[in-house]
């Protein structure tokens, strides 16, 4: 026994007890984490760093494509009502 536990009835170096439930949980949530790991390393098929590349292009090209018609569609919409609000 250490000397300041003396006398204090105090047990060091005893391990925890966890809840059942809560030991339950903490497996199943590592089984999860278990089950996600294989199937992302063994059942996931991943593109080619090519095929990545050609992807990002084209959704690059599409997301520049969109900003320019909502763009047009922004500068005609105000156009517009700016020349009607300035008619009155």
């Amino acid at each position: 026994m250490v000397s300041k536990t003396i006398g204090w009835e105090f047990e060091s170096l005893h391990p925890c007890n966890l809840n059942p439930i809560k030991a339950k949980a903490m497996s199943k949530v590592k089984g999860y984490i278990d089950e996600t790991v294989e199937e992302m390393k063994n059942k996931v098929s991943w593109p080619a760093y090519s095929d990545l590349q050609n992807s990002s292009v084209l959704v690059l090209i599409g997301s520049l494509i969109f900003a320019l018609v909502v763009g047009a569609m922004d500068f005609v919409f105000d156009s517009s009502l700016s020349w009607f609000y300035n008619q009155f």
